[in-house]
């Protein structure tokens, strides 16, 4: 029997040859993070492996004393036999699929991936493998993301007439990751743009990597008299919403962007007066090319829509089985939906998969200290060996 390099386990997705977790969501020994939004990077783990645009994140994020391992796009280690490289996900700053390859099997586990070019961080590419890892967070039909130039044309044009209006435009967005995309898309000659105090030091980082923002202010700069006030744009996080910081800004307009104001009702139920259909994660459509694109014939999705992710999958001919997980708890929660229930044929039905998850433990799953552990092996000095494709 061929060993799955990947299985989940309760503390996460699992490379029982190489002994490390991919985002686990409990406490292990050595985690490979696939980018820093909380869900998927969590505190508690001994050792750290992750891109080095992700390295201040991490720390402002978890600690400036974590043990963490850096590496380049595309630089590999070679830990335990497993060889382990990472590639860009085109999601937020320093975000990477995980490459693995063992005795020439190649599996990638995706974390969270966009295929736009946002120019915020390093665009998506596609890697060849035998078995890809989705996430499926936007994974039905409806979603359809409109063209980035036609989304901040309507962005600014909604900050344009409230500017002449003499009122200030507050635009709901996360402060990692959407803040960033949309400072990079806006007209800033439109205004002066007021971050929130939560958004500024992930600002910060963007621009040390040479991500270039504009400028931006804080409501207690002195410039932002009542005057600046009155032609801003304004990114405060969701949890801002009716807190007295909002009191500072008088008279608005609000929005809300996120992938959510797709659905009907999605603007309603955030009680704003305009909504922005903006995501980080992949729409339909681009879930599917990235799939295509990795020539993988096995398809495990997690996070979001997967029964309906797995149905069609299984349609269009491919092994499409499911990994159970704990992602989607910050940036992209659905207000509506819960994730999918699963039915008993498509909860991890790979019998290779299923036996090597109930057969034993290991001292990395369990939590108890490796006495030989060091955190990762270092990086080997040859040139990156996995092929990309263009996407």
């Amino acid at each position: 029997m061929i060993h799955p390099l990947i299985i989940s386990r309760p503390e996460g997705l699992y490379c029982p040859e190489g002994e490390f977790f991919i985002d686990p969501w409990r406490p292990v020994d050595r985690a490979v993070i696939t980018h820093a939004h909380s869900d998927h990077a969590r505190r508690g783990n001994r050792h750290y492996l992750a891109h080095r645009d992700s390295a201040e994140l991490l720390r402002i994020r978890l600690g400036r004393d974590i043990s963490l391992q850096t590496l380049d796009y595309g630089e590999e280690i070679e830990h335990k036999g497993v060889r382990i490289s990472l590639h860009p996900a085109g999601h937020v700053l320093g975000s990477a699929q995980v490459r693995l390859e063992r005795k020439g099997r190649v599996w990638i586990a995706s974390g969270d991936y966009k295929l736009a070019d946002d120019g915020t961080c390093r665009p998506f590419e596609a890697v060849r493998c035998d078995t890809f890892i989705t996430e499926s967070t936007f994974g039905l039909p409806i979603y359809r993301w409109p063209p980035q130039t036609a989304l901040f044309a309507d962005i600014n044009d909604w900050w344009q007439r409230n500017a002449a209006a003499g009122r200030a435009s507050i635009l709901f967005c996360y402060a990692f990751g959407k803040a960033q995309r949309i400072l990079r898309g806006v007209d800033s000659t439109i205004g002066p743009i007021v971050c929130h105090g939560a958004m500024e030091p992930l600002n910060a980082v963007y621009r040390a990597s040479g991500v270039p923002l504009p400028a931006t202010f804080r409501v207690t700069d002195q410039a932002m008299n009542k005057s600046a006030i009155s032609q801003a744009l304004v990114l405060a996080p969701p949890s801002a919403a009716g807190t007295p910081w909002l009191k500072r800004f008088g008279a608005h307009s609000d929005a809300f962007a996120s992938g959510w104001m797709q659905l009907r009702g999605a603007r309603r139920r955030r009680g704003v007066d305009r909504g922005f259909v903006m995501s980080d994660h992949a729409d339909w459509p681009a879930l599917h090319r990235a799939i295509d694109s990795t020539g993988a014939e096995q398809v495990f999705v997690t996070h979001g829509n997967i029964a309906v992710m797995v149905r069609y999958l299984r349609e269009q001919g491919l092994d499409a089985q499911a990994f159970a997980t704990e992602y989607g708890g910050e940036e992209e929660t659905d207000p509506v939906h819960a994730e999918a229930g699963l039915s008993p044929g498509m909860r991890d039905s790979n019998p290779a998969v299923d036996a090597a998850s109930s057969a034993g433990t290991d001292r990395d799953a369990t939590g108890e200290p490796d006495p030989g552990a060091s955190g990762f092996s270092p990086a080997l000095p040859a040139a990156p060996r996995p092929r990309l494709l263009e996407s």
